[in-house]
């Protein structure tokens, strides 16, 4: 069986290691040595400045928007991971969804001044597969109305537009660092803002709002992470460059491969390097993709419809609103297998598949 994705795992004995500092410091959690060398690295790599390590992107998500006293209405996008909008009812907050950009599949900025109310308070945008947003134009719709800027940069690891990280846009960018991406920690997520202020604010939330160990400064949730999570991501970072180059040396194999057919791939952002999170191609129709996906599972191939269906007309808590490009592309976009131990030859024979 080839899974759509396989978790990348270091060496059991480098784990160990980090286990065995787990082990002799008799501290599980509530940021421990290795949770905050995790975070330094981390700061390190991804060249930001206030970085937080949380539970997962869902709690980063929730914290962004508690951090940034959001009430109202959060413009977002319906093409995303279910998390997006769910974080925004959570909080008490109202997604309002508009349609997407049918060749980045990104939230469509020219769509967002039209769906902006007196209510409206803010901008939540996912850089869908890790490709950016239009990150300019949403920042300048921002300015102009006096908006916040969350960035579900969930996929974006190792990402930068034009040389500087994807994560220094926007007041507030979150990461997931799930077994499924292409750098985890098992369970886990990030927090990362420019803005020091907001920096402290986050801090306190992350921790129920704690002020040393007898005062509160502010209302918090338990978004802290263990050192054993911790203990994952610091075993993994050491092959993030390795993980990262062999992920889009099989994209550029698929790409090869699958260029004389008739599937189409997302535009990516003209100043970034696509990072090999996800290989999504667009069929020419939902049933050609439905034909084609029976094909892979009939040769035990795995893929998946991510994301589908469109979140504006999937949620049971929300009304559902119609969205031509989303409705249209979320039933024809298709996740083929792609994850460190792949391997070309598979590529080969996947893409073999696909065409016959």
């Amino acid at each position: 069986m080839i899974p759509v994705i396989r978790p990348f795992l270091p060496p059991i004995e480098e784990y160990y290691h980090y286990i065995e500092r787990v082990w002799s410091s008799v501290q599980l959690t509530n940021m421990g040595p290795l949770s905050r060398e995790l975070e330094d690295k981390l700061r390190e790599y991804l060249n930001v400045e206030y970085l937080l390590y949380v539970t997962n992107g869902t709690i980063a998500l929730q914290m962004a928007i508690k951090a940034l006293e959001l009430h109202g209405e959060i413009i977002t996008t319906p093409f995303s991971f279910v998390a997006t909008s769910s974080t925004i009812v959570w909080e008490g907050c109202k997604p309002v969804f508009v349609d997407i950009d049918p060749e980045t599949l990104d939230i469509d900025p020219t769509k967002i001044e039209a769906a902006i109310t007196p209510n409206t308070r803010a901008v939540m945008a996912t850089h869908v597969y890790g490709n950016p947003c239009d990150i300019e134009a949403i920042d300048a719709i921002a300015r102009k109305y006096n908006l916040k800027v969350i960035y579900d940069a969930a996929h974006a690891f190792g990402v930068e537009v034009a040389g500087t990280s994807v994560f220094n846009f926007g007041d507030i960018s979150t990461l997931s660092l799930h077994a499924t991406k292409l750098f985890h920690t098992g369970e886990g997520g990030l927090v990362v803002t420019r803005d020091p202020r907001l920096f402290e604010r986050l801090k306190y939330i992350r921790n129920f709002g704690f002020q040393g160990q007898e005062s509160f400064a502010y209302l918090g949730i338990n978004g802290k992470n263990s050192e054993l999570h911790a203990a994952m991501g610091l075993a993994n970072l050491k092959y993030v460059d390795q993980i990262l180059q062999k992920r889009q040396t099989l994209t550029c194999q698929y790409d090869k491969n699958l260029k004389q057919s008739n599937l189409r791939r997302p535009l990516w952002h003209k100043d970034s390097r696509n990072n090999g999170a996800y290989y999504p191609v667009l069929f020419e129709s939902e049933l050609k993709l439905l034909n084609c996906r029976k094909k892979l599972s009939d040769n035990s191939v795995g893929s998946r419809r991510y994301f589908y269906p469109s979140l504006a007309s999937a949620l049971p808590y929300l009304e559902p609103k119609a969205l031509p490009v989303t409705d249209d592309l979320a039933k024809r976009v298709l996740c083929l297998p792609l994850y460190y131990d792949l391997q070309v030859e598979e590529v080969d024979w996947i893409c073999k598949l696909i065409i016959n």
